[in-house]
């Protein structure tokens, strides 16, 4: 299960964005991403510059715009601390109708939601045009901590098995007639974590046995070597190029 069955955020494709090597899109959505949050939040054409420039990879992508949108839902608990930056920054303040608004406030709303949308919908378009064993990979590939690239893969393998050992759970206590509608629910919720935690933690160790029977001495073997031409980094380095331009030309004003 896991990667093997896929992950919700990948969208299955064939465009020249899918084709690229996980360790290549990785790269180059770090230094967008890098860019965006260096960018001065006072240059507004920055960011749209910005905008364009990951609407010209979504394009590419070929990934449909539905299948980001609903995944951009994350993003609410970062709108909503924005929204509420004007009305609890100090300093100067601005009369918008009946609101008493801070001016730095509404600044830094401002910054925080363009660079969490910009970071949001570069990283987007990695998920959805990579898989999730081949992002690992592309981690193992630009040399991260092996530990933590192990970490990483054994999420992504066993993430949904977790949830779906969590779901047949909640399936047998709703079976029984639980109705979670009062604070006197509260300690069957937290058995039902108790429970979880102890499965899962059982199922890693057989699944630690299991592989020490095989061989496991503290790395994974190398399902297959990443690698990439020379065509292919400078077709993903349009984004990270000029995103850096953009920052120049943004911090050169």
């Amino acid at each position: 299960m896991g990667a093997g069955h896929g992950h919700r955020l990948h969208y299955h494709g064939h465009s020249a964005v899918h084709r690229l090597p996980a360790h290549v899109k990785i790269l180059a959505v770090l230094v967008f991403v890098v860019a965006v949050v260096l960018t001065p939040r006072e240059t507004f054409w920055a960011f749209g510059v910005h905008l364009l420039i990951v609407l010209v990879a979504v394009a590419a992508s070929r990934v449909p715009v539905r299948h980001l949108a609903t995944r951009m839902l994350v993003e609410v608990p970062v709108l909503v601390f924005a929204l509420l930056l004007p009305f609890l920054a100090t300093g100067p303040r601005v009369e918008v109708g009946p609101l008493s608004l801070s001016q730095a406030g509404l600044l830094g709303a401002w910054a925080l939601v363009a660079k969490a949308t910009l970071g949001l919908m570069a990283s987007l378009v990695l998920a959805t045009t990579t898989e999730p064993r081949d992002v690992v990979a592309g981690l193992e590939r630009l040399r991260l901590p092996h530990q933590l690239v192990q970490i990483m893969g054994f999420m992504v393998r066993y993430l949904e098995v977790v949830t779906g050992e969590l779901h047949r759970m909640r399936v047998a206590r709703d079976s029984r007639g639980f109705r979670s509608r009062s604070l006197g629910a509260w300690p069957v919720l937290a058995s039902t974590a108790g429970a979880l935690f102890i499965r899962s933690y059982e199922r890693g160790e057989r699944i630690h046995l299991a592989m020490l029977a095989r061989g496991y001495s503290g790395r994974m073997p190398a399902t297959h070597r990443l690698t990439a031409t020379a065509a292919q980094w400078r077709q993903a380095g349009i984004l990270p190029a000029a995103a850096l331009a953009t920052l120049l030309a943004a911090v050169a004003v």
